[in-house]
């Protein structure tokens, strides 16, 4: 019955061939190829939920089957460069081969059992996507950490986590090993490196004589799968976990209907291997719908190397973070020419419609923004085939029955401002996480009678969009008016002589508070009167938002505090300000 239940789910998870794909010279529509319409995709959707789930058994083992029977196109299951001629492609079979050796190391080197934690601080390489089968394959719970790391943000995370287990490479070994001694559950180090380092065991030795027999473990749904740290924006980072369901079947929907793949397609996705990102789009998302992961190793963004890559590549869906598009749409891309390109994708900050706009201009594609949380799947998004509103996250994503809600709980009208929130009772949703780990009173605030608080205000309009106003900590008071930066910085970023901005509360001793505006200039504004410059950028704001929303003060910056996942880190701008008083 659990086989049939997942070879159901398997089957209903891609459908193959959709309709032929039209190109045009300038904007190219986008036709859905796994739904007709938003309407029927959220009437229709419907996904059990097996008491046994294994993303790596369930879904990838079985595009293996699928591939062998020869009922699977030629595209790779995964696709890799480096840029420097360095190319690796594996079909689903070789994966299933090469990550039951990796399954093995870790079961039998490492001595792990189902249920201990795992670190993984990897760079985009082939041997990061290796440890997340091998994770799954063997019950051990996978924690992700970005790169850009430091030695305390690593003792941090170990000692929070108590990961027995650490995989990394020679840039961040060292680290490692000056903090180990504080970490009492760690016992077992991998290196993923050309050369030996005492007291790690080299991953590239260890699978040249591995065995590729490992029987999947047969994990329970709601079995802990992960551990993903929050970016820390608002805080020192917490742990969220989720399960074999809430991130294997739960981003199907993210698969399916917003990056709306298929087995033909090619995915690349820029997120960095540290943050759920990775694990939505590089992972479980192209895999669940049989799609090509695509990756190309770059140590940092480079404008030039993206537009040559989408231009060289057949890459049909690209997704990448509002920061990177803002940096995109800068660059000349008139050599460019995107054949292959057909789905374009955003998440994890609001993207700015003047950015959209000109992202149309230079390529005949949309935007289409998604929202979601590392605590969810896809929230809202933007589907194909429903009218665009730039500056909106689009509507409820299937997985969810989302509502804006007052602080006593009640579900606001259109129009009115109030906490974004999902319904949780009487059923909670499979794409939601369980809880942060070892934080109940955490855990606990987030509830508000039926519904799961994101901490995010926003508003619907009369057609049912949800906008995004900003994190609950980011709205500014000012005069009886309350003002989200969101608006306000996308007035700003369409001024020409602003590269970045963030906008946060600053005391004023009338107003309360007003709207300051911290701004990296373009380069070639750099030399400019900064006094009449100011007030160029005061009265275009005032131009085009409603003008008490206008940043009453300006402070010009070189460059913006962010957090290693690249957002803005608003809280410690807004801390400066008020820590004066």
């Amino acid at each position: 019955m659990v086989m049939l239940l997942c070879a159901k789910y398997f089957q209903r998870l891609a459908i193959p061939g959709g309709p032929l794909r039209v190109l045009y010279k300038n904007y190219r529509a986008a036709t859905p190829q796994n739904f007709s319409n938003y309407e029927s995709m959220k009437q229709d959707f419907k996904l059990e939920v097996p008491e046994y789930f294994n993303f790596a058994k369930d879904v990838l083992d079985q595009w293996s089957s699928v591939e062998k029977a020869g009922q699977r196109l030629s595209n790779p299951a995964f696709w890799w460069i480096d840029g420097n001629g360095g190319e690796v492609r594996w079909s689903f079979e070789e994966l299933g081969y090469l990550s039951r050796k990796f399954a093995n190391i870790l079961t039998e080197a490492c001595s792990l059992k189902r249920g201990d934690r795992v670190m993984l601080i990897l760079p985009k390489i082939p041997e990061w996507w290796l440890a997340n089968v091998a994770c799954l394959r063997t019950g051990t719970v996978l924690i992700p950490g970005t790169t850009q790391l430091t030695q305390k943000d690593i003792l941090y995370r170990l000692q929070s986590s108590k990961a027995k287990c650490i995989i990394t490479d020679d840039v961040l070994a060292p680290a490692v090993d000056t903090v180990a001694a504080k970490c009492e559950n760690l016992s077992s180090k991998l290196i993923v490196s050309q050369h030996s380092r005492e007291g790690w065991g080299n991953l590239k030795e260890m699978m040249k004589y591995a065995s590729d027999n490992h029987t999947c473990v047969n994990t329970k749904h709601n079995e802990m799968m992960a551990i993903y740290f929050t970016s820390g924006t608002t805080g020192p980072p917490k742990m969220i976990g989720h399960t074999h369901s809430s991130f294997g079947l739960g981003l199907s929907v993210n698969g399916r209907f917003w990056l709306d793949l298929t087995d033909s397609d090619v995915m690349w996705n820029t997120s960095d291997t540290g943050w759920a990102k990775s694990s939505w789009s590089s992972v479980f998302s192209p895999w669940t719908q049989g799609a090509c992961v695509f990756v190309h190793y770059l140590p940092r963004f480079e404008s030039t190397s993206i537009l040559q890559t989408l231009s060289k590549f057949p890459i049909t869906v690209f997704c990448s973070a509002p920061t990177a598009y803002r940096m995109l749409v800068q660059s000349d891309t008139t050599s460019y020419k995107f054949k292959s390109l057909q789905h374009c994708v955003s998440a994890g900050e609001p993207i700015n419609p003047e950015v959209m706009e000109q992202w149309r201009r230079k390529t005949g594609l949309d935007i289409y923004e998604g929202y979601g949380q590392t605590e969810t799947v896809l929230i809202c998004g933007n589907f194909k085939g429903m009218k665009l509103k730039p500056g909106s996250m689009g509507k409820p994503s299937p997985a969810f029955n989302v509502k804006i809600l007052d602080e006593n709980g009640a579900i606001l009208p259109p129009g009115q401002e109030g906490d974004i929130a999902i319904q949780v009772l009487p059923d909670r949703p499979f794409g939601l996480f369980t809880h942060y780990v070892d934080n109940p009173s955490k855990t606990a605030s987030t509830l508000r009678g039926n519904f799961y608080i994101t901490g995010d205000r926003g508003y619907t309009d009369e057609d049912g969009y949800f906008w995004f106003v900003a994190r609950s900590d980011d709205i500014i008071l000012s005069s009886g008016y309350r003002i989200g930066p969101f608006e306000v910085e996308s007035a700003l970023i369409e001024h020409p002589s602003i590269a970045e901005s963030a906008v946060v509360s600053s005391p004023d001793p009338i107003r309360g508070e007003v709207v300051k505006a911290f701004i990296v200039l373009n380069p070639d504004y750099k030399s400019y009167d900064q006094e009449k410059l100011k007030k160029e950028i005061q009265e275009h704001v005032k131009r085009t938002t409603a003008p008490y929303k206008y940043p009453r003060k300006v402070e010009f910056i070189e460059e913006l505090p962010k957090t290693v996942s690249g957002k803005v880190k608003r809280n410690e701008l807004r801390k400066k300000e008020w820590q004066t008083i």
